[in-house]
């Protein structure tokens, strides 16, 4: 594991290195409207790396938002619009403790049960979320950036009605909000 751990640290520095310049910022297109997210490269390094590496292989091109909890959070970036899930890569090891918390506008990594299950999915923290940070006797989600513009548009999605579609029973947007591209602001 440690083994990993590193290479996945040389990987990260390699893809994404401190942006002198300033903060890192991806654009994400939705047929509901865009937003910017301010990526914390200092905080996620694996996470950030993992999430650019997604972007600029176009793999969110196409998604939708396929989970949908009002109040509470917003998840897409891992199956289009006929509920076909995307190929993945390995997953990555969880960063979630790295101090950010789960509050609202925040984005997480999203993951199964496994803490270290977490792949190209991403969510948006409609609200203050912390029963999602992580505590002494588990591991939490792990936070890597945040919305700083078009919040609006995160929260027209976070009302969208929602039920049973594709392989989900409920939660799942009747009407298919697809992100259409992530693009990396230089």
């Amino acid at each position: 594991m440690r083994r990993l751990l590193l290479a996945l640290i040389l990987v990260s520095c390699a893809i994404a290195p401190a942006n002198a310049a300033g903060p890192q910022l991806v654009r994400v297109y939705t047929s509901a409207g865009s937003f910017l997210i301010e990526l914390d490269s200092a905080r996620s390094p694996l996470t950030v790396a993992n999430f650019l590496e997604y972007a600029r292989a176009g793999h969110y091109n196409g998604t939708i938002f396929h989970r949908i909890i009002s109040g509470f959070v917003i998840q897409g970036g891992g199956y289009d619009d006929k509920f076909l899930e995307r190929p993945v890569r390995a997953p990555i090891p969880n960063e979630s403790g790295n101090g950010l918390s789960n509050r609202r506008g925040t984005v997480g990594i999203a993951r199964t049960g496994d803490a270290h299950s977490a792949t190209a999915q991403f969510y948006i923290n409609l609200a203050d979320n912390a029963a999602l940070d992580p505590q002494p006797s588990r591991w939490g989600y792990a936070v890597f950036g945040k919305v700083i513009e078009g919040m609006s548009v995160i929260d027209e999605i976070g009302v969208a009605a929602t039920g049973a579609a594709g392989p989900f029973e409920q939660d799942a947007p009747l009407k298919a909000i697809v992100i259409e591209r992530v693009e990396e602001l230089k």
